[in-house]
């Protein structure tokens, strides 16, 4: 298995004569490279920048200059592949709206920008010399070294060469000793490359390619794709009501309308009395049926929104329950949907298990957040896991990144309140047309 950066590279056997060296090696010649002429790009701009300020021309210059790390940053990440084979995702956003100055806006507002920036003008300043410096030290100069009987037999004519212009080699024996010295010190060399590459691209990664950046990416990704999860999931329920209620149901009701007139028609006997007990059981099954529509997506829900369907669970409910919610208009489908069956879980619950006499559902949209308090002055000891079904609605909350809490001292009363992050749609939007 290939390794996947230098530093492991290095800490295997053979490391030497493996590719990684002069991996290495091209990484910090093109960050030298690069890093001279970003340096002369800055300073043109610089002078530019200061010669014009007071020219129309003067604030795009200055703006270019604040914008100089997103190319330095996006050919930084293709050349950390020589060394690190690591992923190096972009951190930065889509635009919010097409167009230059939507882009502008978005990049400006943006840390990353910022942060390349200063990369950039790092890169400039310091890192691109030390690059040629650890290019030199560690390959440059042990090629000189071992290249000396080369040089011996050409430019001293096989009377001397110069080594490093540091001393004079005069046999040839001293010039085989030379390249012998030469070929060790290429393979510490190879490690110095190594490590100038390997910190180089650390420091690179640190600034303009955190791997958190990758992990917030796929975090992102995730969120995006349980939103989407959840409404296709509200669709369904949406679909599947629809289906019911314009077949299923339909088909019912002819069925006991059908039932009903055979047993008016039938003489009294055996056979009526079939009839009659096929056309209540009939009359049951529709009722059920229609119970199971209601409990998949209420029509009312559909139509009038979160605080009709709530008001309408309240004047079904075995319990008085006042209503008092703040709403006026319609939220997102899937958080009026999630809010809906919180409300109707929780005052069953209050049904069967609180022994109360009056509950109360209250709340609001507040602070681009729905807020809704569901209490009762029953005798409290809820608790979660308990048969409650809270940690149903607790996961059914988290989906849309909500939050549950719960206070239901013994002797009560019980609190519940649901807090979850919305936007309300506009006056012209439905819920499910809501973004």
């Amino acid at each position: 298995m290939q390794p996947r950066n230098i530093w492991r590279a290095m800490s295997r056997p053979g490391y030497a004569l493996s590719p990684w060296p002069w991996r290495s090696a091209g990484y910090l010649l093109t960050g030298a490279l690069m890093g001279a002429v970003l340096l002369v790009g800055l300073v043109v701009s610089a002078v530019a920048g200061g010669v014009l300020a007071l020219a129309l021309v003067g604030l795009p210059l200055l703006l270019g200059t604040a914008l100089a790390g997103l190319p330095v940053a996006r050919l930084e990440r293709v050349r950390l592949r020589l060394v690190d084979g690591d992923p190096a995702p972009d951190p930065h956003l889509p635009p919010a709206a097409p167009g230059l100055r939507a882009w502008l806006t978005t990049r400006l507002r943006e840390r990353a920008t910022w942060r390349e920036l200063g990369h950039a003008l790092l890169f400039a300043v310091l890192l691109w010399p030390v690059d040629a410096l650890a290019l030199t030290a560690g390959l440059l100069l042990p090629a000189a070294v071992t290249a000396t009987p080369l040089l011996m037999a050409t430019v001293g004519d096989g009377r001397e060469a110069k080594v490093l212009k540091l001393w004079t080699v005069t046999s040839w024996p001293a010039a085989a000793g030379a390249a012998v010295l030469g070929v060790a010190l290429l393979a510490v060399g190879a490690y110095l490359l190594g490590v100038a590459a390997g910190a180089r691209a650390g420091l690179t990664r640190l600034l303009i390619a955190p791997r958190e950046a990758g992990l917030h990416a796929v975090v992102t990704e995730l969120t995006r794709s349980r939103v989407r999860l959840v409404d296709a999931f509200e669709a369904e329920r949406r679909r599947i009501e629809r289906d019911l209620h314009d077949g299923a149901q339909q088909r019912l009701v002819a069925l006991t309308m059908t039932l009903g007139l055979a047993r008016l028609d039938a003489p009294p006997g055996p056979l009526a009395d079939q009839l009659a007990r096929a056309h209540d059981e009939a009359g049951r099954a529709l009722e059920e049926l229609r119970e199971l529509i209601h409990g998949i997506h209420p029509q009312v829900l559909a139509d009038y929104g979160l605080a009709a369907a709530v008001a309408d669970a309240a004047d079904r409910s075995a319990v008085p329950v006042d209503v008092d919610l703040d709403l006026t208009g319609r939220l997102p489908g899937s958080v009026e949907a999630a809010a809906y069956f919180v409300v109707c879980e929780a005052l069953a619950n209050v049904a069967r298990h609180s022994g109360a006499s009056r509950a109360r559902v209250g709340g609001g949209h507040r602070d681009g957040r729905l807020l809704l308090e569901i209490g009762d002055d029953g005798r409290g000891g809820a608790r979660a896991g308990a048969g409650s079904g809270l940690t149903g609605l607790a996961d059914r909350v988290s989906v849309l990144d909500g939050r549950l809490t719960l206070s239901s001292p013994v002797g009560g009363p019980t609190l519940l309140r649901v807090e979850i992050p919305c936007a309300p749609c506009l006056p012209c939007e439905t819920a499910e047309h809501c973004a």
